[in-house]
């Protein structure tokens, strides 16, 4: 189940992002962060030539950037969507739920209780941005 999933050391993209607002005022960058508080429909007019979007979690408990990965993959974003700052192991299945698939957490992360978050579950509930099948689906076909 950890397939496609990119801790800091071995993220796809590693150009700098800038800022939403430096990246709405030129036109030559791939890389973008969102801080918590940025509105991500802004990038939906040029999600075609992004190739990295960081999303910022100040705080653990802050879960606006959740929000702003599911509107990207939503949208059709397929590049590498980052969740970087306080982010923590248990989090990283709900967020993969959302359409992360690169992580930068701001502290060292523990690959067996990684491996424990992910392998926790194995059917969901309802659709989302990680393509699953829902169980229900599974049992009425």
């Amino acid at each position: 189940m950890v397939e496609a999933l990119r801790l800091r050391d071995d993220a796809a993209h590693d150009e700098p992002a800038v800022t939403l607002d430096a990246f709405l005022g030129q036109s030559n960058a791939t890389a973008v962060r969102i801080e918590a508080g940025d509105d991500a429909r802004l990038l939906l007019p040029h999600i075609d030539r992004l190739a990295l979007v960081e999303v910022s979690f100040p705080k653990f408990r802050d879960g606006r950037g959740y929000s702003s990965a599911s509107i990207l993959r939503e949208a059709g974003y397929t590049g590498e969507l980052r969740a970087e700052g306080d982010v923590l192991v248990d989090q990283i299945p709900l967020m993969r739920r959302c359409g992360f698939d690169s992580f930068a957490p701001a502290a060292p992360v523990d690959s067996a209780a990684l491996t424990r978050a992910l392998d926790r579950y194995d059917h969901v509930y309802q659709s989302a941005a990680d393509g699953h099948v829902p169980v229900w689906k599974l049992r009425h076909g």
